[in-house]
């Protein structure tokens, strides 16, 4: 029997089958003790073999070629990293110019995995109703950077409901992976889109600032109108894995196409002499702002490895 994991709890998973019903399954003990480098080891999204074992409980046997997927370092052990979704169409990141705030090294460490793993990436800010005029003014000046650099970025409201059939057309028959901080709206989102499930909801902290947590588990939905959203817990930070400091500037997008200028196969766009994203940097060809979070990003890279 075939199925795809819609909901991982760590030691439970909730399977929709290709009858279309939902089941739940364990993990097999023998696959358990595999030489898994991930904390989850069957991430939502997987397409698994399911079989029945002697007490009648349904087993995960198998997990099946992954056609991609996006990883983060794990928060419960730095050393080991953490499957978001596999399986995906594309990634996107809800963001917020305030309450709460989310910063674009924030953003762009987002982008970074999203490229890294082939995935298309858009961002879409929330709480439009909030923001006065300077915040509209951060906001176009954050939509021209990743406009530039080839991101679709979209402004919305949730809660006035303004922006909705844009990202219906967005989500229609994708598989979406939907990440972002604690309070940023993931929750008030999918609520809107699909409001029998009733998702619970809270207030961005008042004394932080900071969107308190309220998906535990991530979790597959499928959309009425076509596709699926996989909803993951709100983070606090995004730190990155696998990711070489030679290959950083490859995910960069609007880098890629001057790396081979370089003097340098090796380049790191750092301190390296006739570097042509340093060059490009300094001439206004590339964002400022993009360089130094690639230099921020870069060295928290390299001092990771030691």
């Amino acid at each position: 029997m075939k199925g795809t994991v819609y909901r991982s709890t760590g030691s439970w998973y909730i399977v929709k089958t290709e009858d279309g019903s939902f089941i739940e399954a364990r993990l097999r003990g023998k696959m358990k003790t595999d030489d898994f480098t991930s904390t989850n080891p069957v991430a939502v999204g997987d397409q698994v073999l399911l079989e029945k074992d002697e007490q009648g409980d349904i087993m995960i046997t198998d997990i099946q070629t992954r056609k991609n997927y996006i990883i983060r370092q794990s928060p419960q052990n730095k050393n080991m990293q953490h499957i978001m979704a596999a399986n995906i169409d594309q990634s996107l990141l809800m963001a917020s110019i305030r309450n709460p705030k989310t910063s674009t090294g924030f953003i762009d460490r987002f982008l970074v995995a999203s490229e890294a793993f082939h995935v298309p990436a858009i961002l879409v800010f929330n709480k439009k109703d909030l923001y006065q005029e300077k915040d509209i003014r951060q906001y176009d000046k954050i939509k021209s950077m990743y406009q530039k650099a080839g991101y679709p970025v979209m402004l919305v409201s949730v809660t006035e409901n303004k922006g909705l059939r844009i990202l219906k057309n967005v989500f229609r028959g994708k598989r979406t992976l939907v990440s972002g901080h604690s309070g940023v709206g993931k929750s008030s989102l999918i609520n809107l889109l699909l409001p029998d499930l009733a998702i619970k909801t809270q207030d961005v902290s008042g004394w932080s600032g900071k969107g308190l947590h309220t998906t535990t588990f991530t979790e597959m939905y499928d959309l009425p109108f076509g596709g699926s959203i996989v909803d993951t817990p709100g983070m606090r930070e995004f730190a990155l894995m696998d990711i070489e400091p030679v290959e950083l500037s490859h995910y960069f997008t609007e880098m890629k196409p001057l790396i081979g200028q370089c003097r340098f196969n090796n380049c790191l766009h750092n301190e390296e002499p006739d570097c042509a994203i340093k060059n490009a940097a300094a001439e206004g060809k590339i964002n400022i702002d993009r360089y130094i979070s690639y230099l921020n990003i870069l060295d928290s890279i390299e001092k990771k490895k030691y």
